[in-house]
């Protein structure tokens, strides 16, 4: 065993640690922070999306209350509607 590879060992791992220290640890830092923004985008994206879907669950219970409480009522006017445009129109 050669006596330079204690002395370059040691120059490697000094060197490897500013390595480490100048370019790996600010890339991790700069993923770190690339992923919190991009789960903040995530969350923001996912509470539009649950507001959207409460608004039409909410639109949903109308309609369905509309239905339920005017049922036959709105059977008679739908079928009333399509017998008016079934017939024709007279003019003059």
């Amino acid at each position: 065993m050669s006596p330079l590879i204690i002395p370059i060992l040691g120059i490697s791992c000094g060197l490897l640690a500013i390595f480490g220290g100048v370019f790996v640890k600010p890339w991790f830092a700069y993923q770190h922070r690339r992923m919190e923004l991009e789960a903040s985008m995530v969350a923001e994206k996912a509470a539009q999306y649950a507001a959207q879907t409460e608004r039409l669950e909410q639109r949903v219970r109308v309609l369905e209350r509309i239905v339920t409480d005017r049922g036959m009522d709105l059977s008679d006017e739908i079928d009333r509607l399509r017998d008016e445009r079934a017939e024709p129109v007279k003019l003059g």
